[in-house]
């Protein structure tokens, strides 16, 4: 993929119809010195902590892994191993490969239709490109292209191929309906990479030999521009988001940011020692960059800042990201692995508000998580380890901002600590919030009533009441003096009632006390009484 690295040199020999790697077999002498220049340059850099991003993961391949590609889709990644003559194809979720598929001489960049799982190999010593059936992982066709194929890119809205011919000097334009090279495009001096804004349909190559960048139309298949970079442009990759391309200068060490409308450079970026390649995160606006002193530099796009560099394996080359999931795999060519690299996500905050607090058992409360940044997901509601509420959808309040409800009436009295957890996705991790909701033990009233039947016999019943509301099912003890005399329990209409037998009715007429109704209280209601004098016996 560059004509940056000594190692090159020795494979020469696999791209003899490449111009750009004749040269490089040729000149490895000149190439060092210019390698040279570019770690003084980059040492001018500070170097950044990793700052969150770390190697989760490394990958074995095949021999001299360059290219990768990724399919989000089927979260599989596809890797040109130079020395095999093959492709590792990996298997995300587990980090192993999963199979080797035989393609032609000297692979050095892949691409993938995610649109139609078809994958896309430039075969740079013999001037081809292999086609792979995702499905079946065979080699369905063989394209023959220009001199030294060397990158490759797919536009899936027009199901077209791109292929940056480094010893033609050209890109051929492949339909990938018929397979047929429909034209041949002529570029600036020794083409290496090449990436598509599907949605600007615009393709941009960079030239290796010449320093600039040609930017093609793909509805006329015209170069309308040509854009200076820095010293060595190899890898290139844009972010459809903000139709912005980034530009590695291997000879610079340098990040060349173009502006896809004005097709201005917009600023330079300095990195690490002889970038390579270049991938993009259109979803964090993160691009990742390979170097050849063996690290990755992670730059966010927003503010154009290196915000981390990241220690991979020996020769860093390739460097593709899965969208959906915040990874970059990187090819270590000298290493024969793959570095698997995953971002630290966002945090989001997570608050927790009461539709009333403090609340009374039985009455119900609405809990309501709000989280933000976000972009969906669930959010679940727990007392201690008792799920309120589980996987509650969260609702878009406003941009990134969501929340989410849950409405209980289960509470006992006294504090309860309330959380909210939302389980993150792939753009965010999980947070929690949490509030501590007080349940007060609500006032009750007892109100007591006695009647005599005219068969003399005494009926007590007592009305337990809580804020106007009755209250059913409590015990409610009726006695006179230290004699109980009943302990019935409340009815629906929160009435408790109590006839006395003889004994008791001659016991409450002879005692001198009141007869004394008491509620003694729960764990959600205060306790009451009252008390009544029994009426006179005839």
């Amino acid at each position: 993929m560059r004509a940056w690295g000594a190692r090159h040199a020795a494979a020469g020999y696999r791209a003899g119809t490449s111009v750009r790697w004749r040269r490089v077999a040729a000149a490895t002498v000149a190439a060092a010195s210019v390698l040279a220049l570019a770690v003084c340059v980059a040492a001018a850099a500070p170097a950044s902590a990793a700052g969150g991003y770390t190697v989760t993961g490394t990958i074995e391949v095949g021999a001299g892994p360059d290219g990768v590609a990724v399919d989000p889709a089927v979260h599989t990644a596809y890797v040109t191993n130079i020395d095999d003559d093959a492709v590792s194809v990996i298997n995300e979720a587990s980090s192993t490969v999963t199979s080797t598929i035989g393609v032609g001489a000297g692979p050095f960049a892949v691409a993938v239709d995610s649109a139609v799982h078809t994958v896309y190999v430039a075969n740079g010593g013999v001037g081809t490109v292999s086609v792979i059936d995702e499905a079946t992982g065979a080699v369905t066709s063989t394209i023959a292209v220009g001199s030294g194929p060397d990158g490759v890119a797919v536009d899936s809205a027009v199901h077209t191929v791109y292929v940056a011919n480094g010893g033609a000097g050209t890109v051929s334009v492949i339909d990938e309906a018929t397979g047929a090279v429909t034209s041949t495009i002529a570029v600036g001096a020794d083409p290496s990479s090449v990436a598509v804004d599907p949605v600007a349909q615009t393709a941009y190559v960079t030239n290796l030999g010449a320093g600039t960048v040609s930017v093609i139309d793909e509805t006329t298949g015209a170069v309308t521009s040509t854009i200076a970079v820095g010293a060595g442009p190899d890898g290139v990759a844009v972010d459809p988001a903000t139709h912005t391309a980034y530009v590695a200068n291997g000879g610079a060490g340098t990040v060349s940011v173009i502006d896809a409308t004005t097709r201005a450079v917009t600023s330079t970026i300095a990195v690490g020692s002889g970038p390579d390649g270049v991938a993009v995160d259109p979803v964090a606006h993160t691009a990742y960059v390979t170097n050849l002193a063996g690290t990755v530099s992670v730059i966010d796009a927003t503010t154009g800042a290196v915000v981390a560099t990241v220690p991979v394996g020996s020769d860093p080359d390739g460097v593709a990201v899965d969208p959906t999931t915040h990874t970059a795999y990187v090819t270590d060519e000298n290493a024969s692995t793959v570095s698997v690299i995953s971002a630290a996500l966002p945090t989001p905050v997570t608050t927790v508000t009461s539709s009333g607090n403090p609340s009374s058992p039985g009455q119900d409360v609405t809990f309501t998580a709000k989280v933000g940044p976000a972009n969906g997901g669930t959010i679940t509601f727990s007392r201690g380890s008792e799920a309120l509420c589980r996987a509650v959808s969260l609702t878009q309040v406003s941009g990134s901002t969501y929340h989410a409800t849950c409405t209980t009436s289960t509470l006992a009295a006294g504090r309860r600590m309330i959380t909210a957890v939302y389980a993150g996705d792939a753009s965010y991790a999980s947070s929690a919030g949490t509030l501590t909701q007080t349940i007060t033990r609500a006032p009750t009233a007892l109100t007591e009533r006695i009647r005599l039947s005219p068969q003399q016999v005494i009926t007590l019943t007592a009305t337990l009441t809580s804020s106007g509301r009755p209250l059913s099912g409590q015990p409610v003890s009726f006695s006179t003096g230290p004699t109980r005399l009943c302990t019935p329990h409340t009815s629906t209409t929160g009435v408790a009632t109590c006839v006395l037998s003889g004994t008791q009715t001659l016991l409450a007429e002879h005692d001198t006390d009141t007869i004394r109704a008491r509620f003694r209280a729960s764990t959600g209601y205060r306790p009451s009484s009252t008390a009544a004098d029994p009426p006179p016996l005839p």
